[in-house]
């Protein structure tokens, strides 16, 4: 969804004491542009990517070289996918041919553009991958229905799928605020989210995007800006979806949901700090789950249900490699390290 380019109860959950201490320690990003893709590979290895045609990229989990793609210094990448310290793909969002996906194996230094979106009216909000090779790419409502697209190369060549199941509501489509409104887990499960309709929506599929069941999210729609905003899946079987409104960053109202059965069904989740989170993330290693967005971010160690506060400093998007290491990046090249808790039980 163009996201700027981008009652209902209260639920109190209950939360433990943070230990003191800044959570998030800044890191040098030697960019000013907004960040919004984060991959983490391992504690020492991670990419982020941005406005501007900024990608990021570390080696040593302490300093992050900036780099420019050659040709899209006027694009957005919303989203990237780390294989390793060599490879990434990276995908920017805008209007037809503003959405692309360009790869890298050198580390960053050359750059191949593998596809550009052949449909003037399309607008392209994130990829995942289950493996180095097989990924989905998605984008916002074409003709009634969303984009999706197939990849068994590593994002090489993409193949436009059916999207059987993915009709869209008036006014629905997908923020590209974090890369995160997609997400896959297993070997065949995937997941999306939206919102800008009268209700945020979740859809499963469970045969790698050749059809998809939808379901009723009890996250705050009903406006624009408004809905669910990323989605994460621990398993086949548990998520979490969080969301909120991206112009009223402390809005009160349920701003995430919990699933135990692969999405069939959801769960009122009050995320904390209360109000606009645009991603939630599993922690690597834990049942633990990290959310975060312009209203701060929160953690829970048992799987959703509870959640604490962590900090108030507005996030675009976080990933974890551990427990113990993660990075967050956020508006005007924003970069940021975990050092809060152990992120386990």
């Amino acid at each position: 969804m163009r996201l700027a380019l981008l009652a209902l109860p209260l639920i109190l959950s209950a939360c433990a004491t943070v230990p003191p201490g800044p959570p998030w320690l800044p890191v040098t990003s030697n960019t000013a542009s907004e960040l919004r893709g984060l991959s983490v590979v391992s504690d020492q290895v991670a990419w982020a990517s941005g406005a501007r045609g900024t990608v990021l990229r570390t080696v040593d989990g302490v300093t992050w070289q900036a780099i420019n793609v050659p040709g899209a210094d006027k694009i957005d990448f919303r989203d990237i996918h780390a294989i390793d310290a060599n490879s990434a793909i990276v995908m920017s969002a805008g209007p037809g041919d503003a959405s692309r996906i360009y790869r890298s194996d050198d580390g960053g230094a050359s750059w191949r553009l593998m596809i550009t979106n052949p449909v003037k009216e399309g607008f392209w909000d994130a990829i995942a991958f289950w493996d180095k090779d097989h990924g989905l790419l998605f984008g916002d409502p074409v003709g009634g229905r969303f984009q999706t697209y197939a990849t068994s190369d590593g994002g090489v060549t993409w193949t436009p799928l059916p999207s059987a199941g993915l009709e869209a509501l008036p006014s629905e489509g997908a923020f590209a605020a974090s890369g995160s409104c997609l997400s896959v887990a297993g070997v065949n499960d995937a997941w999306i989210v939206t919102g800008g309709a009268a209700s945020a929506r979740v859809f499963h599929s469970s045969d790698r995007g050749a059809s998809w069941r939808a379901a009723a999210l009890p996250i705050a729609a009903g406006a624009p800006a408004r809905g669910a905003f990323s989605v994460a899946f621990a398993d086949s079987k548990n998520g979490m979806a969080a969301g909120g409104d991206y112009k009223e960053k402390t809005m009160a109202g349920i701003n995430g949901a919990r699933s135990s059965d692969g999405g069939a069904t959801w769960t009122a989740a009050q995320i904390l700090p209360v109000g606009y989170m645009s991603v939630v993330t599993p922690v690597k290693g834990s049942g633990s789950y990290v959310a975060a967005g312009l209203a701060g971010s929160g953690f829970s160690r048992d799987g959703g249900r509870t959640w604490t506060a962590l900090d108030a400093t507005p996030l675009n998007t976080v990933a974890f490699a551990s427990p113990t290491a993660g990075w967050a990046i956020g508006p005007k090249g924003l970069l940021m390290k975990y050092a809060g808790p152990r992120l386990s039980n």
